[in-house]
């Protein structure tokens, strides 16, 4: 797995802009815009680092963030705005639109997880990366040549790639970070139902890393057959099923903000089970708290 910290900065939020992100002293990446804002940068340091880690499509990517606005629109809110023809709840126009189009196209194919962090606070990665892109926003500032970093090897001349979005008025930042209910709440199920799902894909069993990611720390399950087991136990036994199996929806109950029960029922062949599981959204996503499984009548 790659995990890399992205962030964005703004002298004067719009302003002289800048975007980094970082994995190590030999791996990063920065550059900007004559004006931006300050997350403008952090999703163009998104895209960028989806478009430089592209050579190496088969690795799961975390992304260390200190914006909830551009997690939140990346992992939460994109999939209504497309549907809606890239329009808000309220009909008015997604901002940043460009940017999250691309990211949206290069988000295909690819294991990617976010995970918050406080800015400022003294998180190494996110510091070094928040450190490139103000160095990034004062070069364009003084019209001086941009530290650019060496990149992800093997990337070449794609990952250059940038997009004209300079807007023409500032951003409102304070209502994007504090209006996280403003897309539907259906969203949510919508998110948990299809995570739910990918649990039962050979692709994603096969993968630990991938059930890893989808696991909360805390997880336990009691099986169909009685069996209870923990998130290790699960992990290192799970494997891609022996029989098809589809979910059937049965409900949904949101229990909090944060918590979502999801009730289904398990088809495969020869055997039925109805299912109760509990979705948590952590920092980094939802998260699959509990599961217990019943067998029903065929």
């Amino acid at each position: 797995m790659i995990t890399a910290a992205a962030d964005g900065s703004s002298l004067s939020n719009p302003g002289p802009a800048g975007w980094a992100w970082f994995i190590d002293e030999n791996c990063w990446a920065a550059g900007g815009w004559p004006r931006g804002t300050n997350n403008m940068g952090e999703l163009m340091a998104v895209l960028n680092l989806l478009q430089q880690t592209a050579v190496v499509p088969e690795e799961a990517l975390h992304i260390l963030c200190d914006s909830q606005y551009v997690i939140n629109s990346v992992s939460k809110w994109m999939p209504g705005w497309k549907r809606k023809g890239w329009k808000k709840a309220d009909g008015k126009p997604v901002m940043n639109v460009e940017l999250l189009q691309e990211i949206d196209r290069q988000l295909v194919g690819r294991t990617v997880t976010f995970e918050w962090v406080k800015g400022h606070a003294g998180h190494a990665m996110n510091e070094a990366a928040d450190s490139r892109a103000q160095a990034a926003a004062r070069a364009y500032r003084d019209g001086t040549a941009v530290p650019a970093g060496p990149g992800f090897q093997g990337a070449g001349a794609e990952g250059a790639t940038s997009l004209d979005v300079a807007p023409s008025t500032p951003e409102p930042v304070e209502i994007d970070l504090f209006s996280f209910d403003e897309e539907p709440a259906a969203r949510d199920e919508d998110d948990v139902v299809a995570l739910e799902e990918s649990l039962l894909l050979d692709a994603v069993r096969s993968d630990r890393r991938r059930v890893e990611a989808l696991l909360h720390p805390e997880y336990t399950e009691i099986g169909a057959s009685g069996k209870l087991w923990s998130r290790a136990r699960m992990l290192a036994s799970v494997e891609p099923l022996t029989n098809r199996t589809t979910l059937e929806v049965i409900g949904t109950d949101r229990l909090a903000d944060d918590v979502i029960l999801l009730r289904w029922r398990s088809r495969g062949r020869g055997a039925i089970a109805l299912r109760s599981s509990v979705w948590v959204r952590t920092p980094s996503g939802w998260r699959l708290r509990f599961h217990q499984g019943t067998p029903a009548d065929l």
